[in-house]
């Protein structure tokens, strides 16, 4: 935005008095001082009267062309507009628009997703964006009236401006030809524009006189009118009561208030979480489509609790929705009834309605149009690939196109008349099943930020070419000459961590973790700061990498590469060798790493005869402290648990999976995994001394008994005993429970064990009592050694360095409500990119099979259900499900007994852990939900047959197994 030197006859000052009333009876005089300027520009570049702003931003001949109106133009939305309109205004067609800032303020008041993406609309130069300051414009400001809501004062403030850009731009010559387009969709504010002689259109007039350009269309928001819907047919739903009643109700405890979680099996069933500690029901179930009243997964809902007689049980049916129309209310009704009878009355529980939105949580969503039965129909239903999403209903008339294709979608509203949310087109992302878009998909259903990074983000990188300076070795010491090197995995660029242990004349050693000193970089509340903030994390998906900072970073100034000058942040120990340590020191220092090694070439250097060298020796001396303090922390009853983790081998023409194994740990991975966690140690303690009220800590929660109840049946069930009463007992009995002729067995349970386990969170010491992190069995933790990838780490590298004196701190670092905030985010990110990992790795694996065709593999029972086994490959990492029950087919003898647990079908009794054989087929008859099937080879059950080889097509014409339905 402009902003001249301004001078002081440039300068008006309106002031506003009022009196105040204070506590005492007494009355304050209120000034408060609006200055106004005359010197603020309109942003049209060739406009003779206005100062040359500092960028042009508005085009001198705009290009659009509107059937409405043959003259360049340029576009003034109003507050509304920007609201609901933000998928047209993001549109690369729509360009040379005035935001004003009365329009901007009111929406960042209204809706932040919304403010940041017109944000970065405006700081896009291509779309000629300019932000007008009409607040401040001596000759647009405007005071409210006597008995004038603050709303209509906006519209009449908007209405100000679009009148003054007329006449102002009739002044010069240049631009006498130009047009101002006032865009609203409210009729009072569009009525008095055009008495008062301003062009004005509704968002939806505009765009359809667009006729070189009817794609647009398709992005309008559905804008749903209530009064238009209640002549449109019967009523479906209960009106949502007011916002006032709600809150009223809620602060009473009439009504209660949570957050909606809809179920992913069962369309008609959801859950509400209810805030707040002092209720008795955290949990409340809603059942029926009148009671989910238009919720959507993840709304903050207000609802009523039904009295006790109409409680009712979770239902135990699969029901997904396959409505063809709005029509299918009766098919509802027989559902519905069909959820009644199903759940057990003794297992009912706290049952309620949804009785209104406090507050929508919808974001854009991923699927695919459903298949019209109807040709040439511009409605159609679309399907988001989260099934706890509801079908949401779009116009297009491109349906033929989009067929087969994956697609954006944005929900605009909920009419009671509607028995689908009505939405709008946003975008095509591709061809379904195609590698790009699948993984376009995965990142925006995990909400993984993942544009590129901006140019106001990348506007604070260091200029290149780089080097130390002296100012950068304040409080910083030099450890260029010392024998540092960093081991990770093959191919890491971002190397977040580096090594030494030397001896010391005393007879002691000296063992040091250098860490990226990532914060050096990046600065407190800049534009990166917040991007890296908001990312939380970097994100590692099988064949790519989401950075959380840029690369010009984490793969070069903050990566610690061997042979050049790196900056870091040092824990030094001083130990005996014992690996007690003496004494710790913190410093920023600079490095200069001696060698990268990959996990594999420091074990063979540790392991060779003949090598000698300072790092060999300095590797083999880091090994065996590592293989004391491993000890120590085992012999203090840390968890070695266990994960399936695979690897693919992509194809790097293809970038196919072709190959997959299984991630093998050598002991070099152990030795960097013990300094770590040292470090995280030290340096935990070390802000928690002196930051006892804000410091940033990780802790991992003791699981509740009888979360351990399966582990324990599991292994008595292979006459093994498990201990669960604390973690040192779980740890030994796990070590203990060995069975020489099953050496998988011991893998097995602590893979289950892991299933067991409470997720590990982020948290502010100053607002929790409980540090304790249970599996590592340590009083206190953090994360400080990988700052390239975890925006935690950056936040303790912050107060370490305070607590140092090696950097100042600044308001935010000590609020503890702020560092809530952040945590929140931080572990929200941290989740989301696990199950995006999983997702990446899922679809990989659905790659490799599709192009395997049938296979047959030796695998164990995870878990045994009601009528299925879960059973583990070793060989691909790979979990799927063995069905013993399918719809239309013969039904098989099945009994299932919860206490041992085991499933007996047609007299084979299966026990958890044991070893079967199954078959494996890539499903691919939903081209949305591509599944991996399972199916038993041995031991053969009799009656039960194996899927065969088929030709059958998928939607994208390629070859598909059938469905391993068990044929009888």
């Amino acid at each position: 935005m402009h902003h001249a030197n301004v001078s002081d006859t440039k300068k008006m000052l309106k002031s506003k008095t009022f009196m105040k009333k204070t506590r005492s009876g007494g009355v304050l005089k209120i000034v408060r001082e609006h200055y106004l300027r005359d010197d603020i520009g309109c942003g049209c570049p060739n406009c003779q009267i206005c100062p040359a702003p500092d960028s042009v931003l508005l085009q001198p001949q705009p290009p659009l062309q509107s059937r409405l109106l043959p003259d360049p133009h340029y576009l003034l939305p109003d507050t509304n507009v920007l609201l609901h309109q933000i998928d047209i205004l993001d549109d690369p067609l729509i360009q040379n628009v005035i935001v004003l800032q009365t329009v901007l303020q009111e929406v960042r008041n209204r809706s932040a997703p919304v403010y940041k993406r017109i944000k970065d609309v405006i700081n896009n130069p291509d779309k000629h964006f300019y932000t007008f300051t009409n607040e401040h414009h001596r000759d647009t400001y405007i005071e409210q009236e006597q008995g004038e809501g603050a709303n209509d004062r906006n519209d009449r403030a908007i209405r100000t401006a679009a009148k003054w850009y007329n006449q102002h731009l009739v002044k010069s010559k240049e631009t006498q030809q130009l047009r101002i387009l006032l865009i609203t969709n409210d009729k009072r504010n569009k009525e008095k524009a055009v008495e008062e002689g301003i062009l004005a259109f509704t968002c939806e007039e505009y765009i359809k006189s667009l006729d070189a350009n009817p794609e647009l269309v398709d992005r309008l928001a559905c804008i749903s009118n209530e009064a238009n819907d209640m002549e449109s047919g019967r009523v479906l739903f209960p009106d949502h009561f007011a916002l006032s009643k709600l809150q009223q109700g809620i602060k009473s405890g009439i009504y209660l208030q949570g957050t909606y979680r809809a179920s992913r099996d069962n369309y008609l069933e959801a859950t509400v979480w209810v805030h707040g500690d002092k209720v008795d029901n955290k949990e409340i179930l809603i059942q029926g489509l009148r009671n989910l009243n238009r919720a959507v997964h993840e709304d903050i809902v207000a609802v009523e609790l039904l009295p006790k007689e109409k409680w009712v049980a979770p239902s135990s049916v699969v029901l997904q929705d396959e409505a063809e129309n709005e029509e299918d209310i009766e098919k509802e009704e027989e559902k519905e009834n069909m959820l009644k009878t199903s759940g057990k009355k003794s297992m009912s529980k706290p049952t309620g309605r949804v009785i209104g939105i406090i507050k929508r949580n919808w974001r854009p969503y991923c699927g695919m149009l459903s298949k019209s039965l109807i040709k040439e129909a511009t409605k159609h239903l679309f399907t988001p690939a989260d099934r706890s999403i509801p079908r949401i209903r779009i116009e297009t008339r491109q349906a033929e196109a989009l067929e087969g294709q994956r697609i954006i979608v944005a929900i605009d509203g909920w009419p009671k008349t509607s028995r689908y949310p009505n939405g709008h087109f946003v975008r095509n992302l591709g061809t379904a099943g195609d590698k790009e878009t699948e993984t376009e998909v995965l990142l925006l259903e995990h909400d993984v930020p993942h544009q590129p990074f901006s140019q106001a983000v990348l506007s604070f990188l260091p200029q290149m070419p780089w080097g130390i300076k002296d100012e950068d070795m304040k409080h910083r010491i030099d450890l260029r000459h010392l024998c540092v090197c960093s081991v990770d995995p093959p191919g890491c660029t971002d190397i977040d961590d580096a090594l030494h242990c030397r001896d010391l004349e005393n007879g002691n050693l000296e063992v040091g973790v250098h860490i990226a000193d990532v914060s050096h970089f990046i600065r407190p509340g800049n534009a990166l700061d917040q991007e890296s903030a908001n990312r939380g994390t970097t994100v590692y998906l099988c064949d790519r990498r989401i950075d959380m900072v840029p690369d010009l970073l984490s793969s070069n100034l903050c990566s610690l590469r061997s042979n050049v000058d790196r900056l870091a942040f040092s824990c030094i120990w001083e130990m005996n060798h014992n690996a007690e340590i003496l004494k710790t020191t913190f410093t920023k220092s600079v490095i200069n790493s001696k060698a990268s090694l990959t996990y594999a070439e420091a074990q063979m250097r540790i392991d060779s005869v003949s090598m000698n060298d300072d790092i060999t020796k300095s590797l083999r001396g880091l090994n065996k402290l590592a293989k004391i303090l491993k000890k120590k922390r085992i012999d203090n009853g840390a968890l070695t648990l266990s994960s399936p983790e695979v690897r693919f081998h992509i194809d790097s023409e293809t970038h196919d999976p072709i190959d997959l194994q299984t991630k093998e740990l050598k002991e070099t991975n152990s030795m960097v995994e013990e300094f770590m966690l040292l470090a995280n140690i030290s340096v935990a303690q070390k802000i928690y001394d002196e930051f006892s009220e804000f410091a940033l800590l990780r802790k991992h929660p003791a699981p509740p008994p009888a979360n351990y109840d399966i582990l324990v049946k599991a292994a008595s069930s292979k006459d093994l005993e498990i201990k669960t009463d604390s973690a040192k007992a779980l740890a030994d009995s796990l070590d203990l429970a060995d069975n020489p002729s099953f050496p998988y067995l011991n893998t097995l349970l602590r893979i289950l064990a892991t299933r067991c386990m409470m997720q590990a969170v982020y948290f502010c010491s100053g607002l929790d009592t409980d540090f304790h992190h249970y599996g590592l069995a340590s009083p206190i933790y953090t994360h400080f050694t990988s700052p390239i990838r975890r925006y935690a780490d950056v936040i303790v590298h912050r107060l370490l360095a305070a607590a140092i004196g090696a950097d100042c701190t600044y308001p935010d670092l000590t609020d503890k409500n702020k560092l809530a905030d952040i945590c929140k985010n931080i572990n929200f990110r941290h989740k989301m990119a696990q199950y995006a990992q999983r997702s990446s790795v899922a679809f990989h694996t659905q790659l490799f099979f599709k192009n395997k065709g049938l296979v047959d593999e030796e695998g164990y029972i995870l878990f045994v259900r009601k009528n299925a086994i879960v059973v583990l490959i070793p060989k691909f990492g790979l979990e799927g499900t063995v069905f013993f029950e399918e719809k239309d087919k013969r039904k098989a003898k099945i009994i299932y007994n919860d206490e041992i647990p085991t499933i007996t079908v047609e007299n084979t009794t299966f026990y958890m852990f044991d070893k079967v054989k199954v078959r494996i087929t890539l499903d691919a008859s939903n081209i949305q939900h591509q599944k991996i099937r399972m199916a038993l080879v041995e031991p053969e059950i009799p009656g039960i047959s194996l899927p065969k080889e088929s030709t059958l097509k998928s939607t994208n014409g390629e070859p598909v197994i059938k469905k391993s339905k068990m044929e009888p």
